[in-house]
């Protein structure tokens, strides 16, 4: 990589980094995200490089369409989407996203749902929805959905994964968040480059980790049958 292009890459990371204040409003955001935006411009403007001048201005404003695209969509976020189809072109047009089929009875999609809102936040590229199953009927009864809670994974629009029930994640309902971060990284639909977690947390496939998801006895609660 290049000077200019390392400079470049530079601005665009501190363009793209997300804010994990749930306190901010949409408005409050936006605004921050236009400071960010004319602080970098700035810089660009005053650089001494003309090529860097005009090929940094023509990114940040490609990387800012991008921004404002994703955020638009839920990028950031955890929540809930209501319209199968909308739940369709977002799964299909993604590059990375995680859905969670859900049912408002059950203890464990709590559970998942806890767990799921704190890791979506730290991987702004990858977009995070829930779905409750009876709004989606032809996609759980096309995607073979019977037990829940069910995490499903797709890249660039292709399934790669799913999480299904607490099997995986040490048969527990005690489980760690990053057991599941653990999963979704070995997956490939969040990246340790995208994460904004704090100095110090370190992810991968830690040896404890890799205990909690092989050890573990059931819980008494079992996981929810949507044949039942």
């Amino acid at each position: 990589m290049s000077e200019q292009q390392a400079k470049i890459a530079s601005l665009m990371d501190r363009l793209n980094e997300p804010s994990t204040s749930s306190a901010h409003s949409r408005s409050d955001n936006a605004e921050a995200d236009e400071d960010i935006f004319a602080e970098l411009e700035a810089e660009i403007e005053n650089d001494s490089s003309a090529a860097f001048r005009e090929h940094g201005m023509e990114q940040l404003k490609r990387e800012m369409e991008d921004l404002q695209r994703k955020k638009g969509d839920g990028h950031g976020q955890y929540r809930e989407i209501t319209d199968e189809k909308e739940v369709m072109r977002l799964s299909a047009k993604e590059p990375r996203c995680v859905i969670h089929f859900f049912h408002s009875k059950f203890k464990r999609c709590e559970i998942m749902d806890k767990h799921l809102a704190r890791i979506a936040p730290k991987y702004f590229n990858t977009l995070f929805i829930r779905v409750f199953v009876e709004n989606v009927p032809w996609l759980v009864e096309r995607l073979a959905i019977q037990v829940l809670p069910c995490v499903m994974t797709f890249i660039n629009g292709v399934s790669k994964d799913r999480i299904v029930g607490f099997e995986d994640l040490g048969n527990t309902d005690q489980f760690d968040t990053a057991t599941l971060e653990w999963k979704l990284l070995n997956s490939g639909v969040v990246q340790k480059g995208d994460s904004v977690a704090p100095a110090g947390v370190t992810y991968g496939a830690q040896s404890s980790v890799r205990r909690n998801v092989r050890g573990r006895p059931q819980d008494d609660d079992s996981d929810f049958d949507l044949d039942e």
